[in-house]
């Protein structure tokens, strides 16, 4: 007895003509046909269109997967005839059979970011956290393995029930990816691509054979630092740009007059007029010339022309024949040192406090104050063993004395990069001090 014949004495049933899904959302993977109640004959058509996946699940198990294409549905084909066979509804026979199809086109611009920040051991910079984001694409490549592992009888699948797993994924290989490349930090930007490419083929087999899908674009959209580490790097780059230490002491203190001129109080005024006079003075010595010879540029400072007055200028190197600038920039850069000058027409030489255009060049001496009272000592900045903290040179002690055998280091505001505790002198004797021994019994 041939299926039709089976199936037309129950009028309860809906035979279908034709099985089709029509996709028009942006975010749906997977849509279950709703066979329930409903008997597909043996002349019926299954339409699989071009992005789009067939599969035939019977008694629980998958039967058959269609690609694109329209297919007739020919009971001559054992696995469809056990497929018919298991959605015959009876009242007596229970309901065991289902129709998935699932959406095989790609799946882009799927957002991505560091839920936390991953630890990077930089060159330059020592230890540093860095958090990163972009997008990403993925697609259904084996259908089968798709429904089994991840779907199962979910009716409705879309991508956010797939996304947060992926990421997870996606970010774990991006952080050993990072701590294997060894660039520094400065160079990540010119590497955004290369990092994609390599992340697309590590992690395109771990998604094939867990999830049935395959990566198909993997973009790192920022790479962005802490914001201590960008407030150093703006500032060496403004000094880079500038160039000249006069020209940078001119910015800032125009930068002070600029923000006292926005304090509307007398105590702003009274700031800004003092720098505002410290400040004309200053730039009257460095634009005056004996002829009136020399221009300032605002990104280099004072620029000596043919006619500016020079001094024979004699220091802790051999004598020669220096601008008034070059003088000052020589005593500033040593003033314990002993700086001598003499220009034509003078009986002797003179010192450069003798000399009224040379002390006027001369930026006062800045005094730094006076370390803060603390209990436990100046702070350092730590990394070792346990992670990276601000501690007291007896709490580094407590550190190297409970892990000799690790690596200790620690940094401190103005050096390069870190250090081992053995090349700190203040803490050098941290490595090898002995408790003293016991007292007699």
């Amino acid at each position: 007895m041939s299926i039709w014949n089976f199936l037309k004495p129950h009028a309860t049933a809906q035979f279908l003509d034709l099985v089709e899904w029509v996709d028009d959302s942006n975010d749906t993977l997977v849509w279950r046909f709703p066979v329930f109640n409903k008997a597909i004959t043996d002349k019926s058509k299954l339409v699989v269109r071009e992005g789009q996946a067939a599969v035939f699940v019977s008694e629980g198990k998958i039967s058959e997967v269609f690609g694109p294409g329209t297919h007739n549905l020919d009971t001559k084909n054992i696995p469809i005839l056990a497929f018919f066979q298991s959605i015959a509804y009876q009242f007596n026979y229970p309901y065991k059979g289902d129709i998935y199809f699932l959406s095989t086109r790609q799946f882009l611009d799927q957002t991505w970011g560091t839920t936390g920040p991953i630890m990077m051991r930089d060159p330059e910079f020592g230890a540093v956290r860095i958090r990163a984001h972009g997008v990403f694409g993925y697609q259904v490549t084996d259908a089968s393995t798709f429904l089994r592992e991840i779907v199962g009888t979910d009716g409705l699948f879309t991508t956010d029930e797939i996304n947060g797993q992926l990421k997870k994924k996606l970010v774990a290989a991006l952080a050993e990816t990072l701590g294997e490349s060894d660039i520094p930090i400065l160079d990540l930007a010119a590497q955004y691509m290369n990092f994609g490419e390599v992340l697309v083929q590590k992690i395109s087999p771990v998604f094939h054979e867990g999830y049935g899908l395959t990566l198909t674009d993997f973009t790192i959209g920022n790479i962005t630092l802490p914001e201590t580490v960008e407030e150093a790097l703006d500032a060496r780059t403004k000094m880079g740009v500038l160039g000249n230490l006069d020209a940078y002491t001119q910015m800032q203190v125009a930068d002070s007059v600029s923000d006292a001129a926005k304090n509307p109080g007398i105590g702003g005024a009274g700031v800004g007029m003092g720098v505002g006079f410290g400040m004309g003075n200053q730039m009257s010595h460095m634009m005056a010339s004996s002829q009136g010879g020399g221009t300032f540029d605002p990104h280099t400072g004072l620029q000596s022309g043919d006619t500016a007055p020079s001094y024979h200028y004699k220091g802790s190197g051999d004598q020669e024949e220096l601008a008034a600038t070059d003088v000052a920039r020589r005593i500033a850069a040593d003033r314990s040192g002993k700086h001598m000058v003499w220009q034509p027409g003078w009986e002797e030489w003179k010192t450069w406090s003798e000399v009224a255009e040379l002390a006027g060049l001369v930026p006062p001496k800045i005094e730094e104050p006076p370390p803060l009272p603390d209990a436990h000592g100046d702070e350092w900045h730590y990394s070792g063993p346990d992670g990276t903290d601000e501690l007291s040179a007896d709490e580094i002690r407590a550190k190297v004395s409970a892990a000799p055998d690790a690596k200790h280091h620690v940094w401190k505001k103005g050096w390069e990069g870190w250090r081992a505790v053995a090349e700190v002198p203040e803490l050098a004797s941290l490595d090898d001090e002995e408790p003293p021994p016991p007292p007699p019994s």
